[in-house]
């Protein structure tokens, strides 16, 4: 739109006052940044409520005007939607133009053809608090996510074809994203920018260069659905590693493709990278890491704060787009956490070590990077870290054992029991055995009510068992999470191969899925009576139970209740409901999480609390006090012996990515 003369002499008329304002980390950004400078020196004729790409001058525009974003990421599903107004208040007093966020397809139709978008997954609620705040929304709309979220977004109902190629142009795959999407997208179109929304872009698929199956009909297919629903103008756009390998799968054309990389990395090289594919138009880092994630039985992931603010300033400097992922990263509640292979399944926090805490309390980093973007601060005030509270020990009861505890429904999270018959005596311990690694994930092992041993996904595959010929065999299977990234994500649980004892191969399985879930909320536990408790405490603390208790929030003390943290001094492994809200896993004896984010809206004043854990390994309910602890600190860096530090095969990918 511009001449080349025309560019030229504005660049040069700006060159000496910028080059006093602050060093230059390198050439090609010299240029991007007299670019955008030229951008908002001359206004562009673009009439009414506009959002696109001018290529000439290499940047984004925004109404007519040269445009570029500072965004952060949050992700609705990890937040509670009590708190959604909260946060993004703050993420605007951080000086950002805008918010990222994905979609999580298996979040809104649990089932197929079942779709959600209630109450916290009111999606175009949150859309409209983003608009009321003065929020942009970048909108990753999927089909699939990453995000470290289960199987990555995708719903786990499409593995009920074992045959399927998910993220490709395997046709069963694809007509359940046609419905997904003719759901999804009608939805969003209200939402888009130039209809008067928040919606200034759209991502189609995620990261697909890291995949393997490099199907460009899958996008091609992808791309006019996402036009047909939503229009000719919006901008729609992909993100990949800032690689040439991860760019030549995952960019196509008609689609604007940007790229990630970390801080502490070569700004310039990475968008080099970028420029391979988009020789023209804005520099975007889609994703620009405060942090990173954690796995169980690893240390918690920490980034400097000085690190991320020196890389960030790089990229402002280029003129460049940025998009800070996370800025809240928020929870894994109930089952929602993904894994990566070799498989290690991510816990129950997923603060990210960003700018803004799993509870929304502002850091040092939060504030080191709003001096780092302090040129656009809006006026007014930053709401304060919401208040914590330490409610104490609450005392539980064992209740029932779990394996005494049937209620069956075809179920995609949580647990399924396995339960067949000894075909002969093991008077001397037998081995037990997962030969070709078919548990999926943990596996709870118990003769006739009698535990025997934990067989584990990459790790325990051989256990000895004794008992009597015809004794009930039950394997209580866990899914601790489904793949999130690579090839693996087709991530299929329960016991997907055959178990051996000794030579033989067992046979003769009854499956029961288990919802604990439907049970918890039907209060079912809590119809039962008092007698029915007294009857089972005499039974082995050893096999997975149930236990109950309440919280009384005290009177007489304003504002309560408020945000706490639960902690679990002596348990070891399972998983936690109050009020029949499922606050998600605790592995306090790997770590590196020991307490679990208890927001306020879950607990209420009016009545005692209810709360439910059922404790799968070992409770210390039989050697010491038989309570939980709500205190009002976190502790998701706990110092335990940690695995090795070998870095997993998604690690070695994702690395490329930050060259």
């Amino acid at each position: 739109m511009f001449v080349e003369t025309a560019l030229r002499a504005t660049a040069v008329q700006h060159l000496a006052a910028f080059s006093f304002s602050f060093s230059l980390p390198a050439p090609c950004c010299i240029l991007s940044y007299l670019l955008l400078h030229v951008c908002h020196t001359i206004s562009l004729n673009v009439a009414g409520r506009s959002f696109g790409i001018d290529y000439d001058s290499n940047c984004f525009v925004k109404d007519g005007k040269p445009f570029r974003y500072i965004s952060g990421s949050i992700h609705y599903s990890r937040v509670p939607s009590y708190y959604w107004k909260d946060r993004l208040l703050k993420m605007k007093m951080a000086g950002l133009d805008a918010i990222q966020t994905y979609v999580p397809w298996n979040y809104h139709e649990p089932q197929m053809g079942t779709y959600d978008f209630f109450g916290g997954k009111d999606l175009e609620y949150f859309l409209q608090l983003a608009n009321d705040t003065g929020l942009l929304v970048i909108l990753r709309a999927g089909p699939y996510i990453c995000a470290e979220w289960d199987m990555g977004g995708l719903p786990a109902w499409l593995l009920e074809k074992k045959s399927v190629v998910l993220r490709s142009s395997d046709s069963d795959y694809l007509e359940a994203v046609e419905r997904w999407m003719s759901v999804l997208l009608p939805k969003m179109r209200p939402y888009l920018y130039q209809n008067g929304g928040p919606i200034i872009m759209v991502q189609v698929e995620n990261e697909y260069g890291s995949y393997f199956a490099c199907d460009y009909n899958y996008l091609r297919f992808l791309l006019k659905l996402f036009r047909l629903h939503l229009g000719d103008e919006v901008v729609l756009f992909t993100t990949d590693g800032a690689s040439q390998f991860h760019l030549k799968c995952g960019a196509l054309q008609g689609l604007y493709a940007t790229v990630d990389f970390a801080p502490g990395g070569n700004v310039t090289a990475a968008f080099l990278a970028q420029r391979n594919s988009e020789p023209k138009g804005p520099l975007v880092n889609s994703e620009f890491y405060t942090g990173w994630l954690d796995h169980w039985g690893h240390r918690h992931s920490v980034v400097p704060a000085q690190t991320i603010a020196k890389t960030l300033n790089e990229i402002l400097a280029c003129g460049a787009n940025v998009n800070l992922y996370m800025f809240i990263g928020g929870t894994n509640f109930a089952y929602w956490n993904g894994a990566n292979m070799p498989y290690m399944p991510q816990p129950t926090s997923y603060d990210y070590d960003a700018p803004l805490s799993e509870a929304g309390d502002l850091t040092e980093k939060y504030f080191a990077l709003r001096e780092v973007i302090g040129m656009q601060l809006p006026e007014g005030l930053i709401p304060p870290t919401t208040p914590k509270f330490a409610y104490g020990k609450v005392c539980l009861q064992k209740f029932i054992n779990l394996l005494g505890f049937f209620l069956f429904f075809s179920q995609y999270f949580g647990y399924v029991l396995y339960r067949t018959t000894l075909p002969k005596n093991c008077v001397e311990p037998t081995p037990l055995s997962s030969p070709l690694n078919g548990v999926h994930d943990r596996a709870y092992v118990s003769v006739n009510g009698v535990p025997q041993g934990i067989l584990e996904r990459d790790k325990s595959l051989k256990i000895n068992i004794t008992g009597q010929a015809g004794a009930n065999l039950d394997i209580l299977v866990e899914n601790m999470g489904r793949v999130n990234f690579g090839r693996y994500n087709n991530d299929f649980k329960g016991l997907v191969s055959n178990l051996t004892l000794a030579q033989d191969i067992l046979v003769g399985w009854e499956i029961y899925p288990l919802d604990i879930d439907g049970a918890v909320n039907s209060d079912f536990f809590y119809l039962l009576d008092h007698p029915k408790r007294s009857a089972v405490k005499a039974l082995s603390y050893e096999v997975p139970a149930f236990y109950t208790g309440t919280l009384s929030i005290p009177g007489g003390i304003p504002d309560l209740p408020q945000d706490t943290y639960v902690n679990f001094p002596g348990w070891t492994k399972g998983q936690i409901w109050i009020n029949g809200f499922n606050l998600g896993r605790y592995w306090p004896a790997r770590g590196p999480q020991l307490t679990l984010y208890v927001p306020r809206n879950v607990l209420v004043a009016s009545v005692p609390n209810n709360i439910t854990v059922l404790e799968l390994e070992r409770s210390p309910c039989s050697t010491q006090a038989c309570e939980i602890e709500f205190v009002d600190e976190p502790n998701i860096n706990a110092t335990l012996q940690h695995e090795t530090d070998k870095p997993p095969l998604f690690v070695r990918e994702l690395s490329m990515k930050h060259l």
